[in-house]
Order: C-alpha cells, then structure tokens, then sequence
C-alpha cells in the first residue's frame, strides 16, 4: 500500500505549514488513515502461468474481506462472464475459457472498514493438439415439421460426451424437456418426449470453446441456432392398402395412391422423418446394395427418409396403374409423377409442395422391421425411456 504524505521538506517528521504575508495560515491540520487493508486476494492459477486447463481452474477468492470486481479478459479484451458469489469470497467464470489464450486478472476486495486489496495476473491456457466442430441439423432460420430431431455430428470422436453435451443447449419457447442420445463417438441427437407442438421455437446454443472433447482435442464452435415448428404434418402410409393418409393439424387432408417395397425388397415400418429434399436426383442401386439393378439419372420430387436409401419420391416408369394397387420398389415409397418433375398436378407433386424438412412420414402394414432409430432422424420408434437409457 501507497502511504500519502505531505508535499515540503520533512523537518523532524512534520511538515511547514503555509503562510499568507509570512504570516502561518489558521486551521487545523488532517491525517490520513493508513492502516493496511486486511483483505487478501488469491488468484488461481499463479501469474505467469501457462498450459492452463480450460475448465475448472480459473478461480479468484477472498479472505479477511469480500471481493468487490473482479475483471477477467482475453488478449483481445473481450471479458469472461463470471459472478462473484452470494457471499462475496469467491469468483468463477460461467463460461469455458479458450484455448491458446493469454488472460489477465484484474481483481478487488475489501475489507471490514471498507480499505481496498488489489491483485493483478496473467496466465495463458493449453495449446491443443486438435480441434472438433459440430455439423448440425436443421439451418438457422429455418421452419420445419415437428419430427425434426436436433443432430449433431462431429468431425472428431468424442470420448468425454459428458462434457460435449455441458457445451450444448436446447431450449424451447412454449418449453419442453428435451434429452440427449449418442450413436457411436460422433453423433448426437436431441429431442422432447413427444412431436413438437406446432409453432415452437427452438434454439441450439452450441457453446463449444475449450470444451475438452477428447485426450488434447478441444472446442472450436460459439453459436445459436435457431428454427421454429411449422404446422404439424403426419403422413401415414399403409403398405398393405397401398395408399398413404396425410394429416394436418390431425386432420386428414388428402389421401394418395402409393406403392411401396415389393416382396423381396419391403419397406421399413416406422416413423421417418424427411431430412433432405429434391426436385430430381439420381438413384443408382450400387449405393445401397443393390448392385445394378437400377440406375435412375432423375427421380422426380425426392425426399430422403433414412440414411440407408429409403425414399419417398415421385415416379414416372410405372404404369400409373401400380399406384394403389401393388409394391413394386426397392424399398422406397413411390407416388405417380412425369419426367421432368414439371407438372405440378401430379399426387408426387402436390406431396413434395406440402412437405417440410421434419415432416413425419410414418409406415405401417409393411412386412418388414421397424426403422432403427439411428438411420435417418428416426428417434421416434422409441420411447422416451429408451430415449433416455
């Protein structure tokens, strides 16, 4: 502590007084209190630290006082949130410091009376040894159906998931619980117990930075998604009947002659989501197993309903005929359409301009097993306490 003293020669350690005409002025003489504070500060880790740990180790207390600010920046002079605590001993950021960083510390207590401690540090974190990002689903600003599901999927393998999932957030507006389940070290989906409800927003918080992933493999990713729930929108198709039901809002709306996978080749029972779609795109059976049995350059009005190839899509090769009445697909749910995907009249069409991203299209009847939950955005087929095992 800086002790203040009077300007003049010291003379037998007391000073001149001033004088007016050589005369000494009138008045009483102050005194300065300079007792020392008897607050300390301690800030974890040391100054001059380096390779600090990201989490958990940036801490500032305060004995024989209470702390009164504490400032904590980067090397950009960005601040890092934090609080001092109810009691006033003690400060912690609220958020994962960066790695590569240098930090400085900058904080203040005081004591009893009121007299002020300071303290000053400056310490840098780990340098890691790679980098994971998230790729996510659905696009900020989008509108989607009440199937979506929030994916992530990262482009390194997470073996601390604990921590990954403190890093991201899903919230919703009316709010709903949502949860978490992992396929494998590098997906990840979330969603509420049941279908979101019609008009919901929803916001991915992916907060990322310095999250320690793996063994040296960090967070690099600070961002908000944010998408709402259009309509709800239920499409049921009855591989048996041949025809498909659309709901909106759980009313039926339309009902259209389909035909699904043929015996040998049946289409999966279940809840599938519509995760991409297409005007045209090409269907080569090599990509799924089928060898060359087909290769179609332009399949009109194409929506992807799992991962494995399962479509549902218009079709233009067959006999409209086929529609309702036999399964003849690979798999796929097929709908009458032309070439080209030009008229807009056709049922493939009117389906393809009435769909949304997470649009639920649900098959039931077929002779084949339920979807597994991971191919596609098919969390649906199980409950939520098989969600949540």
């Amino acid at each position: 502590m800086l002790l203040a003293t009077a300007c003049g020669p010291d003379s037998g350690g007391k000073a001149d007084s001033a004088s007016v005409d050589g005369k000494p002025a009138g008045g009483t003489t102050s005194t300065t209190d300079t007792k020392v504070s008897t607050a300390v500060v301690s800030i974890f880790p040391k100054d001059g630290a380096s390779d600090v740990a990201t989490t958990g180790t940036l801490k500032v207390s305060a004995a024989g006082g209470k702390l009164s600010s504490v400032v904590v920046k980067d090397d950009k002079g960005t601040p890092v949130p934090g609080n001092i605590s109810a009691d006033g001993l003690g400060w912690a950021p609220s958020d994962h410091l960066n790695t590569s960083t240098e930090y400085t510390v900058d904080a203040v207590a005081k004591d009893p009376s009121g007299r002020e401690s300071d303290k000053h540090a400056t310490f840098s974190t780990v340098v890691p040894k790679d980098t994971f990002v998230g790729f996510f689903t659905p696009e900020d600003g989008s509108t989607v159906g009440v199937g979506m599901e929030v994916y992530l999927h990262f482009n390194r393998p997470i073996t601390d998931k604990k921590a990954v999932e403190g890093g991201l957030t899903v919230t919703a507006s009316p709010s709903v619980p949502v949860a978490a389940k992992w396929n494998g070290d590098q997906d990840v989906y979330i969603r509420p117990q049941d279908y979101w409800a019609a008009g919901t927003k929803v916001t991915l918080n992916l907060n990322l930075n310095g999250v320690e992933g793996a063994p040296g493999v960090y967070g690099k990713q600070h961002k908000s998604v944010h998408f709402t729930i259009g309509r709800r929108q239920v499409s049921v198709v009855d591989a048996a009947k041949h025809s498909m039901t659309v709901y909106k809002d759980n009313q039926a709306i339309k009902t259209i002659p389909i035909s699904s996978g043929a015996p040998d080749h049946t289409t999966y029972n279940g809840k599938m989501v519509i995760s991409e779609k297409y005007i045209k795109t090409r269907m080569n059976g090599d990509t799924v197993g089928f060898g060359g049995e087909y290769d179609i350059p332009d399949v009109p009005h194409a929506m992807r309903l799992t991962n494995s190839g399962t479509f549902i899509h218009g079709n233009y090769w067959a006999a409209p005929s086929v529609f309702g009445n036999s399964n003849t697909s690979h798999g796929c749910v097929g709908l009458h359409d032309v070439r080209g995907a030009g008229n807009p009249a056709t049922p493939a069409a009117w389906f393809y301009d009435h769909s949304l991203l997470g649009d639920v299209v649900q098959v039931v009847n077929s002779h084949d097993q339920t979807v597994q939950w991971y191919n596609g955005l098919n969390g649906w087929n199980l409950s939520w306490s098989q969600w949540n095992a």
